[in-house]
């Protein structure tokens, strides 16, 4: 498999009334043709604001994209047109976001908002939209498609509108979807329908996926590889199995500290990270998580450590050796 999308050096800041909000600070990533990318960190870490980023989604002003590069595709999005941009989102490119009541328009029906990608980027006519329209509805298992097309939001529950606006991401074959956090407000059951609906579909698709969470729960059987961000930063990037059996970077380790576990005989306590992000419009010359690490020594203080490969395609942020220190 080829590399469908790199991320070089990205860096997106808004400029506020308060000073400049220091959102992502310099990720850098690739992601292969099919593959599955889990995104994983607490709420204002920059999960959402750096995929945002990828397809020109910050809004301008306050946002700005500062630096860096996204190729997809052999071009650079960040350099593309208005117009050129607009042919990639939502055609070659696909998201899901996170609440699908704010994002889809309560005064047209669900076949409409579907069919409109449909005639924009496929230059079908509306009969045939419509007819694809209500394949895509019955793909996503909805019940009775053709006659929920000219149904409005408010008359799906929670789980089949987010099941329309994977439907509305899908309409056009996008080579990379996005899902940014599709299932937070869904209850259990219905997550677990979700996350095994949009399995099925990228294995008979074969789309790749960026999926953005901050639940390490959530991801675990549908990502290839994680990446985990703090305050803007990747501090750890590895193959979902290595992640899990062997997490190398202190936040990590809070993050699995906090899940319950079912494989334990003797369930343990769960255990919280003590303390706050930090202040991405002051950030900390040092480690950004250097205040609510228990593993820190003096140098996280003075200088944030890059990104260090310590094993096969396991990359960690980290002047100390967490193994080392619980030996």
């Amino acid at each position: 498999m080829g590399t469908l999308l790199e991320v070089k050096d990205l860096r997106t800041q808004f400029f506020t009334q308060d000073g400049v909000v220091n959102a992502v600070n310099g990720i850098s990533y690739t992601l292969d043709e099919g593959e599955t990318l889990g995104i994983v960190g607490e709420s204002g870490c920059g999960k959402s604001v750096g995929v945002m980023s990828l397809i020109r989604l910050i809004p301008m002003p306050p946002g700005r994209v500062v630096g860096g590069e996204v190729w997809f595709e052999g071009r650079d999005l960040l350099k593309l047109d208005d117009d050129e941009i607009r042919q990639v989102r939502g055609n070659r490119i696909a998201m899901i976001f996170q609440d699908p009541m704010t994002s889809l328009n309560p005064v047209l029906t669900i076949g409409r908002q579907i069919s409109e990608a449909l005639e924009l980027h496929m230059g079908m006519d509306k009969q045939q939209a419509r007819t694809r329209s209500a394949e895509l509805l019955a793909l996503v298992g909805i019940p009775g498609a053709e006659g929920r097309l000219d149904d409005y939001p408010h008359q799906f529950s929670g789980g089949m509108r987010q099941r329309v606006m994977i439907a509305m991401g899908l309409s056009c074959n996008p080579q990379l979807l996005i899902a940014d956090e599709p299932t937070t407000a869904l209850d259990v059951t219905i997550q677990a329908q979700i996350v095994e609906l949009v399995k099925k579909l990228r294995d008979e698709i074969g789309m790749a996926i960026i999926w953005i969470t901050h639940d390490l729960g959530v991801v675990a059987g549908l990502a290839d590889r994680m990446i985990v961000m703090y305050a803007g930063f990747i501090v750890e990037e590895s193959a979902v199995k290595e992640l899990y059996v062997n997490p190398r970077h202190p936040y990590t380790l809070g993050l699995l500290g906090s899940l319950p576990r079912l494989d334990e005989e003797r369930p343990s306590r769960l255990r919280s990270i003590e303390g706050l992000p930090p202040d991405l419009i002051d950030l900390p010359p040092g480690c950004p998580f250097y205040a609510r690490c228990s593993h820190r020594i003096e140098r996280c203080l003075q200088e944030n450590p890059p990104l260090e490969t310590v094993g096969p395609h396991h990359r960690v942020a980290c002047w100390v050796d967490v193994n080392e220190v619980a030996a």
